[in-house]
C-alpha cells in the first residue's frame, strides 16, 4: 500500500453527504486552523510547524481540510464561493461538537475566518490572520507578481512537476528558499494530484472590507514585508477595519509567515491566545 503523503485524521459527513477530513489533537480551548488555496494545500501541510506547539501548550487543535482540498471530498459539479467554505467549516465544527473557538487562517483560510466571524460572531472568540484574502476586489490580486507567476506555472501547457512546484514556492511564497524543503514539496505535489480544477476555477471571494467594522473579537494579524500574493493595501484595511486587531509586519518574509518565521509566529500566537 502506498503511504499517504500527510497524516490522516478523522472524517465527518455533512448533511450534503460530503465528507470532511480533520486532524483533532489535544485538550483545552479550541483553536481551528484554516489553510490557503494553493495547489496541494491541506491543514497539516500548511501548519505542521505550528499546531504541535499549540497542542503542547494546552490547546485543542483542529485542522480542517477545506472542501476540495487534502483528504476532504472534492465534488466537481458545484461552484466554490466563500459562503460554501464558511458553511462547510461551520457544519464540520458543529458535528465535532465545539461551540467556541479561535480561528487561525492564512490567505483563503483568512478570508474564511473573516467570513465566519461575520456570520457567526457568537462562535468566534479570537482571530489570527496571515495575509488574508477577502479585503480586495479580485482584479487587484491578479496584479501581484506572485499571482502572475501562479498563472504562468499552473495554466500553461507544460506539466506541473515537483521541480516546477518547488520553484513556484521559492519565487512566489517565501524570501528564504531554504524553508521550502523536499518533504513539503513532495507532500504538496502528491496532494495536488488528488485535486480537480473545479475548486480553483469557480472560487469566488467577495471584498469584505466594508463589513470589517462588524468584527468585535480580539484579532492578531501577520503580514510579510515581502508579500508577493496579496496587495499591501490590505494591511491598513485590516488595521482600520477590525477594531481590536494588532498587526505585525514581518521583515524578510513572504506569504508563508507560519513557515518562514515559524518560531516568531508560534511565540506571538501563543502569547495572544494566552494573554490577548
Amino acid at each position: 500500500m502506498t503511504a499517504k503523503p500527510v497524516p490522516e485524521g478523522r472524517y465527518v459527513t455533512l448533511q450534503s453527504g460530503y465528507k470532511m477530513h480533520l486532524i483533532d489533537q489535544g485538550r483545552g480551548p479550541v483553536v481551528v486552523f484554516l489553510h490557503g488555496s494553493g495547489s496541494g494545500a491541506c491543514g497539516h501541510s500548511n501548519f505542521k510547524h505550528n499546531y504541535p506547539e499549540l497542542v503542547a501548550a494546552g490547546f485543542r487543535v483542529i485542522l480542517i481540510d477545506l472542501l476540495g482540498y487534502g483528504y476532504s471530498d472534492k465534488p466537481a459539479d458545484i461552484d466554490y464561493p466563500l459562503e460554501l467554505f464558511v458553511a462547510t467549516v461551520k457544519e464540520t465544527l458543529d458535528i465535532v461538537g465545539v461551540e467556541r473557538y479561535t480561528l487561525i487562517g492564512n490567505s483563503l483560510g483568512g478570508a474564511i475566518a473573516l467570513g465566519l466571524a461575520l456570520a457567526h460572531p457568537q462562535a468566534v472568540e479570537k482571530l489570527v490572520l496571515m495575509a488574508p484574502g477577502g479585503v480586495e476586489d479580485q482584479p487587484e490580486y491578479f496584479k501581484m507578481p506572485g499571482m502572475a507567476l501562479m498563472k504562468e506555472v499552473f495554466m500553461s501547457a507544460e506539466p506541473v512537476t515537483a521541480a516546477r512546484l518547488k520553484d513556484f514556492f521559492i519565487r512566489g511564497m517565501v524570501v528564504d528558499p531554504s524553508v521550502v524543503d523536499e518533504q513539503t514539496v513532495n507532500e504538496r505535489f502528491q496532494l495536488m494530484q488528488l485535486q480537480n480544477p473545479q475548486v480553483v476555477r469557480t472560487m469566488k471571494v467577495p471584498n469584505l472590507t466594508q463589513r470589517l467594522h462588524e468584527i468585535q473579537c480580539p484579532a492578531l494579524g501577520f503580514w510579510g514585508a515581502d508579500e508577493k500574493m496579496m496587495p499591501e493595501s490590505g494591511i491598513l484595511k485590516l488595521v482600520h477595519g477590525v477594531k481590536n486587531l494588532r498587526m505585525i509586519v514581518v521583515p524578510r518574509c513572504g506569504h508563508w509567515v507560519m513557515v518562514e518565521h515559524r518560531e516568531l509566529f508560534n511565540r506571538m500566537t501563543l502569547d495572544f491566545l494566552q494573554h490577548g
